[in-house]
């Protein structure tokens, strides 16, 4: 059974302390249209596929996505000022979504590119333009090198050929401060070679964190996307630096909300008979630690935890065998109309 992150986070852009924003991250579970892709192992996701991708199921799905995304803004007060989100097939996907009744309000503009990936999906952000002033975008590769991991179990045409999704960077500003968004949805658990994947995942963006930092005095940053890993796990603790507490933190480090509410026993997924949390979202130490006057992350549930999973009964598998896990898109192949296998997770920032 997962626990729930029930409290309400209210933000709103002119409160007596000043400005408060929600920045998050989602996995919607393959969100695909029902086109194929050139080059892109999109064939289950067509309508003569294994799936039975229709149109209808498409919307279906769309307009699930939407549903939650506006049920966060019920809560919050507010949209989200940017939302990083992970399996998405292409940009047609994403213009579609923020499109959607529901949400189209929010006028969330789109930052997406195609990556290599196998499986055919991608990391992309939304961002409300009035908010989040964007300067600059890059996709960053998987690269084996350089790196403290031994690679050398690997051939090199194994190397070659291991394809993966890219990391998403976007800097740019909320009122006047400097930003850095990654994006993240490191290789999944494959097993056997795999284990050394998402250490050196999160080694690639904590390298490109620090130069970050080096070229952009106090730039506050946010690791968020879907690691594959735990909180305690290696690949964020050692490779990304992520610290349980603000207290104490230095430049080097980041400060990861969701290690607290692991150990406490809440999750964002139901992976092989247990709870996780793989949709974490960490900041730096010029976030977590702010000068006064400036953007600092706040706790909001239970005024204790600075992160929220957003786990509403309708997303939650109320009976069954799967009861109190998250009601998804698909299970055993067959279309059962949910949301995603994942809960979407958020930051409040404040000044």
């Amino acid at each position: 059974m997962l626990l729930s992150c029930g409290s309400q986070a209210q933000v709103s852009q002119g409160n007596k302390n000043g400005k408060s924003y929600v920045i998050g991250f989602y996995n919607l579970e393959n969100l695909f249209d029902t086109f194929h892709d050139e080059g892109k192992n999109d064939y289950q996701y067509l309508p003569d596929g294994d799936n039975n991708w229709t149109e209808a199921k498409y919307a279906k799905k769309l307009q699930n996505m939407a549903k939650v995304i506006a049920e966060m803004k019920k809560d919050n007060g507010a949209w989200h000022a940017v939302l990083g989100v992970s399996e998405v097939e292409n940009r047609h996907v994403l213009e579609d979504l923020v499109m959607e009744p529901a949400i189209a309000e929010a006028n969330y503009q789109i930052v997406h590119y195609d990556s290599p990936d196998r499986r055919g999906v991608d990391c992309a952000m939304f961002y409300r333009p009035e908010i989040f002033k964007l300067i600059a975008t890059e996709a960053i590769p998987f690269t084996f090198t350089p790196s403290r991991i031994d690679w050398s179990e690997w051939t090199q045409e194994e190397m070659d050929n291991f394809k993966t999704r890219d990391v998403l960077l976007c800097r740019g500003t909320i009122d006047g401060e400097m930003f850095g968004i990654f994006v993240c949805h490191l290789p999944s658990r494959l097993g056997g070679k795999g284990a050394d994947l998402r250490p050196r995942g999160a080694e690639i963006v904590y390298q490109r964190a620090m130069e970050l930092q080096k070229e952009f005095p106090g730039i506050k940053i946010v690791v968020m996307g879907d690691m594959n890993d735990n909180p305690q796990d290696v690949s964020m603790t050692d490779y990304l630096m992520g610290k349980e507490f603000r207290e104490g933190l230095s430049d080097e480090e980041f400060f990861d909300p969701f290690l607290s509410m692991i150990k406490d026993g809440y999750a964002s997924l139901y992976y092989q008979g247990g709870n996780n949390i793989f949709d974490i979202i960490m900041c730096n130490n010029a976030l977590a630690n702010a000068k006064q006057g400036t953007f600092q992350i706040q706790p909001i549930v239970k005024q204790k935890y600075y992160g929220r999973i957003f786990n509403k009964p309708f997303m939650t598998n109320q009976s069954g065998q799967y009861k109190g896990t998250p009601f998804r898109t698909f299970s055993g192949g067959a279309f059962i109309g949910g949301f995603s296998d994942h809960y979407p997770t958020y930051i409040v920032i404040a000044k």
